[in-house]
């Protein structure tokens, strides 16, 4: 891709794309879900119904895959395994949502997609079609879908149009924050697999924008000007992580930048797009958390920090932390990535969402 990027031949994220292209399957129905691909509120979705006749009202998650805001497709093998197998597992509706991605569609628009098909999702008459539990809804994402669940969340506790209540929030390996590209985890991770610090800040200035000059600041830690420095309180690691993740690293506010990149791209501040930026009294109002972290992943305090935050504001948290995954684990539990630690946590995963969807 970054060859071909700098041949002029393609974007580096259409070069990425290509992965997605080649995992893509096929929307195929089986002896225990229906699968079809449609549309909720003119975004494209994967929907799996369970084809068991339930005892009662069924569960839902709504949920979002990651892949930087650049990548990924519900379509893909990985994504279409687990949620069959949590439709299945769970007799639950799955929507599994194919948001705009950039280039060339930038902030809020990635957004603004899995928003407007969870709002859809939640009005009483879609649930009744469905015949869903609107007490047992929740929204789910992992890595980018992690960032985007988390979000929805937020956003939905501020929408007075929406009366249904999530059951739950899922953020899998999220990343949740674009002020500070130094935390430890992104040095101690910088060059660990399969997210390296210097793709995460492509990913987060391409869901910006494609201005070089945006990445240039961000991979210097340099884009945040110096009058959003009250910001930097919500993201202080010194105080959201415990002794043993700050290790050697002594805590310092990153150095400011000038204003002109803010002003350009108000993305950068915006909750919507970093959810650790809201204020206490809005994760005070938030639907109980689950979040997995991983030691070996640069997005490891994002999550960290989240999960401290929402039990200070008094959310209740399940945090799983796996000592030895890195981003992207949960997904390798089936041929040809296969992994015993993806199983464990894909058990794990799915066991939560049992005893508390």
């Amino acid at each position: 891709s970054e060859a071909a990027e700098l041949l002029g031949l393609m974007h580096y994220m259409e070069g990425m794309r290509l992965i997605t292209v080649s995992k893509l399957v096929a929307p195929t129905s089986d002896e225990n879900v229906t699968v079809t691909d449609t549309e909720f509120s003119n975004v494209p979705v994967r929907l799996y119904l369970p084809r068991r006749a339930p005892a009662g009202l069924r569960r839902a998650m709504v949920y979002f895959h990651g892949g930087g805001w650049c990548l990924g497709d519900a379509g893909m093998d990985g994504y279409d395994h687990m949620a069959r197998r949590i439709s299945n597992e769970l007799n639950a509706v799955v929507v599994s949502v194919n948001y705009r991605l950039a280039p060339p569609h930038h902030f809020p628009a990635q957004f603004e997609d899995v928003y407007s098909v969870t709002k859809f999702f939640l009005q009483s008459k879609v649930l009744s079609q469905y015949g869903v539990d609107p007490a047992r809804v929740c929204v789910a994402g992992d890595s980018a879908g992690g960032n985007l669940a988390a979000a929805v969340a937020q956003q939905l506790v501020e929408d007075p149009e929406v009366k249904t209540k999530l059951k739950a929030q899922i953020l899998l390996y999220p990343a949740l924050q674009a002020l500070d590209l130094n935390l430890p985890s992104y040095q101690d991770n910088a060059n660990k697999p399969i997210l390296t610090r210097s793709l995460m800040v492509r990913f987060w200035s391409e869901y910006f924008t494609s201005d070089p000059a945006l990445r240039e600041a961000m991979a210097s830690n340099r884009h945040i000007p110096a009058d959003s420095g009250h910001l930097f309180q919500f993201v202080n690691w010194s105080h959201w992580l415990p002794v043993e993740m700050r290790k050697a690293h002594t805590y310092g506010s990153p150095v400011p930048g000038g204003a002109e990149l803010a002003q350009r791209y108000p993305g950068l501040l915006d909750p919507r797009a970093s959810p650790l930026l809201a204020s206490d009294a809005r994760l005070r109002r938030l639907p109980p958390a689950y979040i997995l972290t991983c030691e070996h992943d640069v997005l490891r305090d994002d999550g960290v920090m989240y999960a401290g935050r929402l039990r200070a504001a008094g959310v209740p948290v399940t945090h799983q932390h796996a000592q030895d995954a890195f981003h992207g684990a949960l997904m390798f539990f089936s041929w040809p990535l296969e992994l015993a630690v993806g199983h464990r946590l894909f058990d794990a995963y799915v066991r939560w969402l049992k005893e508390n969807l």
